[in-house]
């Protein structure tokens, strides 16, 4: 696939490791296009937040997240009954695990994957963590849109075009899940399947408590 690759954008340099470029290759083997200029306009939103705050992180693992984040949509990885962010986490955790990273560094990256979608709580976990949460807000609700200078987003968005990216991201979430809806629950993926599923029922909580098989 034709795709755009940069030392550096909008200040951020790209990380070109061994681990970095074989973790792009493998998405874009296994991903597309869009995927993989979404995942790189992540990396930087994420990188930019972390600057901007003056956070520590390590370029490289937060690079890792927003390349994988979201491989659990594809054919590859995705499984038949977990969530595409836990599919996604779990993928990762075992590219680096064949690469000797130790088990903080797995777990770091799989807790910002298998929660870049988790409001409320991905944004006070660890830096690297809440970046990726940060990113992945920006680039597809527009979450900090307001904290980037229009040099910045020019930029990014031509380095790794959007291309029609609100027309097509919803239908591009769904394809990943639609054979697993019900790993929805709980969770606003919900939502998606309810903007493309005709009278879609959600599984709901308060059901579950009071359909329980507890007798009262």
């Amino acid at each position: 696939m034709p795709i755009n690759r940069f030392p550096t954008v909008a200040g951020i340099k790209v990380p070109d490791s061994k681990i970095a470029n074989e973790a792009t290759e493998l998405l874009l083997s296994h991903g597309n296009e869009f995927i993989y200029n979404h995942s790189l306009r992540v990396f930087l939103f994420a990188s930019l937040n972390g600057e901007r705050n003056s956070l520590d992180y390590d370029p490289e693992l937060l690079y890792v997240s927003a390349i994988f984040h979201d491989l659990g949509l594809t054919k590859t990885f995705s499984s038949p009954d977990l969530r595409f962010e836990v599919d996604g986490a779990n993928a990762a955790r075992n590219f680096l695990k064949s690469h000797g990273l130790p088990n903080d560094s797995l777990q770091l990256v799989w807790d910002a994957i298998a929660l870049h979608t988790t409001i409320g709580v991905a944004e006070h976990k660890e830096n690297e963590v809440a970046l990726l949460y940060s990113g992945v807000g920006l680039d597809v609700m527009g979450d900090g849109y307001e904290n980037l200078s229009n040099a910045q987003r020019e930029e990014i968005i031509t380095a790794f075009p959007r291309t029609d990216f609100k027309k097509k991201i919803i239908p591009q979430f769904f394809e990943g899940f639609e054979h697993k809806t019900e790993t929805t629950f709980g969770n606003i993926k919900a939502d998606v399947c309810a903007f493309m599923i005709p009278n879609f029922h959600r599984k709901n909580f308060c059901d579950c408590i009071l359909h329980s098989p507890w007798s009262e």
